[in-house]
């Protein structure tokens, strides 16, 4: 989560006229996303018997193994086409984004990218199949939260050093951002399967 246009689109929201107020609404966009799909993924698991945890041939532990089989080539896919990665085109007019589009920004990016799609089914299988509680799940959003918020919170205390910084990091992010995805889903793949 958050790798690739997600983060870029955070950094890019804070070099905005209006940084904090843009920012923010995109924050509240990809709050509002990831609570929404990880608790539909966690009702949907718990329409279906999932089995116990220990029973590896249980529907739950297959439904896992499936999304570790997604997750993993998601990975590949991202590693073979990672000299061809570009920023989308949609990036550079987000400079002048209104607070709305911010929010609708947020919301989607994270509601509708196939990795994070993935990654939210896979918390709110694991926690289903485990017997835990939706709110399992906050650490899992506060962490996807806080590397949201990251840009702005640089922004916030470093301001003058953060308007000098965020364009080496926008650009290092273009650059290095199909790596960070495939660590990414490589925790996800260890969490699953532990």
């Amino acid at each position: 989560m958050m790798a690739g246009p997600q983060i870029m689109t955070a950094v890019v929201f804070v070099t905005h006229s209006k940084a904090v107020r843009v920012s923010t609404a995109f924050l509240l966009g990809v709050t509002t996303a990831m609570l929404l799909e990880t608790g539909i993924w966690y009702l949907l698991a718990g329409t279906i018997s999932l089995g116990g945890k220990s029973d590896h041939g249980s529907t739950g532990s297959v439904i896992q193994y499936v999304l570790v089989g997604v997750l993993v080539l998601l990975a590949i896919r991202t590693y073979r086409h990672r000299e061809h990665v570009e920023p989308p085109k949609w990036l550079g007019g987000l400079l002048e984004a209104s607070t709305r589009r911010a929010l609708i920004m947020g919301f989607l990016l994270i509601l509708l990218m196939p990795t994070d799609i993935a990654t939210m089914a896979s918390v709110g299988l694991h926690l289903q199949h485990d017997g835990h509680s939706l709110l399992g799940a906050a650490p899992f959003w506060g962490l996807t939260l806080l590397i949201a918020a990251g840009p702005l919170l640089t922004f916030l205390l470093f301001h003058r050093r953060a308007e000098r910084a965020m364009p080496k990091v926008r650009d290092w992010m273009g650059t290095n951002a199909w790596l960070v995805n495939i660590i990414v889903l490589g925790i996800f793949v260890f969490l699953i399967l532990s």
